[in-house]
């Protein structure tokens, strides 16, 4: 096994934003944090987030208003109490990120400037850079932490260490190829969540599911799997998808077209092309089923090259011609509201296993996420973790990680794992089909095991993890998917 025990007190798994909240505010108290990321530090879904953070900071808003609009987005399956907690922490959260030097978008009054997104009932998103909100968000928690957190790049976590329901640190895999064992009195899982399990996504390429297969081999309850969000406007050219086109596009007055210039949101919503993103995306995909191409139109958004920074280069680098003012969209995997059983302070059913951010599912979100609420669940259940843990004394004892002794023999290509997700839990799923892909995600598990176990970690290279992994959560998926039998929200069923 590893050479040694590496102690660490609080060691989280992903650098994204939930990953640095936690770690901004503990190490400001002194306390010694070791984060573990699979790439570089800033290789996460926050970085690419165009989008802003919702937050009832205008004269217009309040946070009760938030409320109203995050549960009816999240078509009432939202936990309640996790949801006000959200919407009312977050004005003063975010007061105080603020303060610590984070600078959103302003007029020329030097007021934040409010943007609209869909689902919600007034504008009252933050941007930071135009569309740069995420990456610049990333940064600015990079230079909130000290010298009491070390970073530890392009090092994966293969599996936790649970022994009798209680989490006492991870195996990880090192640069070098060693395997290492970290003892840590509380571990946090940060790993964003599952885009990659699909071909279109806008997710980081590291994003493969890993934290959540990780916590079911742990004994994690898991929740609310089968919701999972596809946003409306990746841009794609021939099939393929280049990147993200933010929905504040269209909140700027963007406009879904089909290759006939007909507007393919009038008529389908009330709140038409900024209806909610399942909504939306389920439209723009019965149109590319039928072989159309979609543009955005963006003849009505004066100086968008510099209102959409990111846009402009993503569309520009892949040789579409902004002058036109038309930008080919299709959707892809965007956001999992479903993940590991958490509560808004990060607290799992396993004794020192903590999640924060995608991969956590506090029911915030409830079976569709209201735009711009992920970046700000980050920011605000981070700081809720850091504090719940300053609160909590325990000491990881010592002990040796057994090595469970399964291999995989066959592994599928991951293109394949795509295209299978894609066809049977996608933006569309059919009932009498689910039965098909259970069957063959069941072909992959271990001989002599009933589900995806824990797998011998010295005959296993990183890359036979990642696909592990992917199957692990595209056949939880697929169970939780085919347990309900309701149509709602991003679960959208046709028998």
């Amino acid at each position: 096994m590893a050479d040694k025990m590496i102690d660490a007190d609080i060691l989280i798994i992903g650098s994204g934003i939930g990953a640095l909240s936690v770690a901004g505010k503990l190490c400001k108290e002194g306390r010694q944090i070791t984060v573990v990321t699979k790439g570089l530090e800033k290789a996460c879904n926050s970085s690419l987030a165009q989008g802003g953070i919702s937050v009832a900071l205008s004269k217009e808003d309040d946070y009760r208003l938030h409320f109203k609009d995050t549960m009816a987005a999240g078509c009432y399956q939202n936990d309640e109490e996790a949801v006000m907690t959200l919407v009312s922490k977050a004005p003063d959260i975010i007061k105080e990120f603020i303060d610590t030097g984070m600078k959103f978008d302003t007029d020329e009054n030097g007021e934040l400037q409010f943007g609209r997104e869909a689902a919600h009932s007034l504008n009252r998103v933050i941007h930071a850079g135009g569309d740069k909100t995420g990456l610049l968000v990333v940064e600015q928690l990079l230079r909130n932490i000290n010298e009491n957190v070390t970073i530890m790049k392009n090092e994966m976590a293969l599996d936790l260490c649970v022994k009798d329901g209680k989490c006492n640190g991870v195996i990880t895999r090192d640069p070098t190829g060693a395997l290492k064992h970290y003892k840590a009195n509380h571990t946090i899982l940060a790993t964003g969540g599952i885009g990659q399990l699909y071909p279109s996504t806008s997710n980081d390429t590291t994003i493969t599911g890993d934290g959540m297969a990780m916590a079911y081999r742990g004994g994690c309850k898991l929740k609310n799997l089968e919701f999972i969000q596809f946003h409306p406007t990746m841009l794609t050219i021939d099939g393929n998808a280049y990147g993200l086109v933010s929905e504040a596009v269209r909140g700027d007055g963007g406009i879904l077209i089909n290759e006939n210039g007909d507007k393919i949101m009038e008529g389908v919503h009330p709140m038409k092309d900024l209806a909610p993103r399942d909504v939306v995306a389920r439209e723009v995909y019965a149109h590319y089923l039928k072989g159309e191409k979609i543009y955005l139109d963006i003849s009505a958004i004066h100086d968008f090259k510099e209102r959409f920074p990111t846009v402009t280069e993503i569309c520009e680098s892949h040789g579409v011609d902004l002058t036109k003012n038309l930008i080919p969209v299709g959707p892809g995997a965007h956001f999992h509201m479903g993940g590991v059983e958490a509560t808004p302070c990060g607290v799992t059913n396993i004794d020192g296993l903590y999640a924060v951010g995608e991969v956590a599912c506090t029911g915030v979100h409830g079976a569709n996420r209201l735009a711009s609420n992920s970046l700000l669940e980050g920011i605000v259940f981070g700081k809720l973790l850091a504090e719940h843990i300053l609160e909590i004394e325990r000491k990881a004892p010592d002990f040796e990680y057994i090595m469970p002794e399964h291999t995989v023999d066959i592994l599928p290509e991951k293109s394949e794992i795509q295209n299978k997700m894609m066809e049977f839990v996608g933006i569309v799923r059919h009932r009498s089909h689910m039965g098909e892909i259970l069957n063959w995600f069941e072909q992959f598990i271990p001989k002599g095991c009933d589900t995806f176990a824990a797998l011998d970690l010295t005959k296993t290279t990183n890359e036979q993890i990642e696909v592990y992994n992917m199957l692990t959560a595209g056949y939880l998926i697929a169970k939780a998917a085919m347990d309900r039998s309701e149509s709602i929200g991003a679960h959208y069923i046709v028998d």
